[in-house]
């Protein structure tokens, strides 16, 4: 698990000169793009979702693009369109910002429900096709979508079939007194985040990502561990208080993530902890509550801890 390890202790470092706290985002960003899937980042403006990813992007080495989405954005604002030369009397392509390693979609239930299913596509299947024609995306193809959780008014909810696309659901809490007065600190030193060139930002040996991915197929799974896998995703289409619950996909995710967060410790096969960490995240936004469990208060992540507790654990 070296690979792994020295990428999360090089991520971990390089990230603490720009972003204060944040440890636990930090790390299911980090899970993210080691498991090549999407995350959905939910929190306020102005903890420094944008920043992180931006960061997270120059010290692995990795192109970033972002989109702002609005009600009247369409989908070839963000796939791209082909645009007549004429000079050459022929169509050429003209890329659009997908067409990049770190895709951060800002405010993605913003922006209305026929561009949010191009999207599809892309995170699917690595590859967009315009005008009939396929083209494909690099494999360190990520999205990482935001959405503020607060403000409803003029957006479109996600649908479950693009939610269940997402491999992490990361939330973002407000930072601590003593993390914010750091904040402080820094940009009294002079820290613009418009200028994160000027932070010294130490980049990753440029094959180091790709050694850390194929580290993950050598995290060993016990035989108990995958019926208890199973049960847990299992129990969620059954449990009281939902009305959906997560589907095939959210057990191959929940594997890989768990697998990802073993590698991270330094560990070469998986425990129990390690499925428990990765429910949350993973299972939080596959999961519809029922109307009348949103009226006794309760939220995706309670409903999740309870059934978490009502699954034995193999020894």
């Amino acid at each position: 698990m070296e690979n792994i390890t020295r990428l999360a202790e090089h991520v971990r470092t390089e990230m603490s000169k720009v972003i204060v706290g944040q440890q636990e985002t930090i790390s299911q960003l980090l899970l993210v793009l080691i498991c090549g899937g999407h995350a959905l980042i939910e929190g306020v403006p102005g903890l420094a979702k944008t920043l992180a990813v931006k960061t997270l992007a120059r010290i692995c080495g990795l192109g970033f693009q972002r989109v702002q989405c609005t009600a009247d954005l369409m989908p070839a604002d963000v796939m791209g369109t082909n645009i007549f030369n004429l000079a050459t009397s022929s169509f050429t392509l003209h890329r659009g910002p997908v067409f990049t390693d770190l895709l951060l979609v800002d405010e993605i239930n913003r922006t209305s429900p026929r561009t949010q299913a191009a999207l599809l596509e892309s995170m699917e299947e690595r590859q967009v096709t315009i005008d009939g024609t396929r083209y494909p995306l690099g494999d360190n193809f990520t999205v990482f979508a935001t959405q503020n959780p607060i403000e409803f008014e003029g957006t479109y909810p996600l649908p479950e079939a693009q939610l269940d696309r997402f491999l992490l659901k990361i939330r973002l809490d407000y930072p601590s007194a003593a993390e914010e007065a750091d904040i402080l600190g820094r940009y009294e030193q002079g820290f613009d985040p418009r200028h994160l060139d000027r932070v010294p930002i130490v980049p990753v040996e440029p094959a180091l990502l790709a050694a850390a991915r194929q580290d993950l197929s050598a995290v060993r799974i016990e035989p108990t561990l995958r019926p208890y896998i199973v049960t847990l995703v299992r129990r969620t289409r059954d449990w009281p208080a939902l009305s959906l619950g997560a589907s095939p996909r959210a057990a191959i995710g929940l594997l890989f993530v768990a697998r990802a967060l073993a590698g991270i410790e330094g560990r070469d096969f998986l425990i129990p902890d390690d499925i428990k960490t990765a429910a949350l995240p993973v299972l939080r936004h596959r999961v519809l509550l029922k109307p009348e469990a949103e009226l006794e208060g309760l939220n995706s992540d309670r409903v999740i801890a309870e059934l978490l507790s009502t699954v034995e654990v193999p020894k």
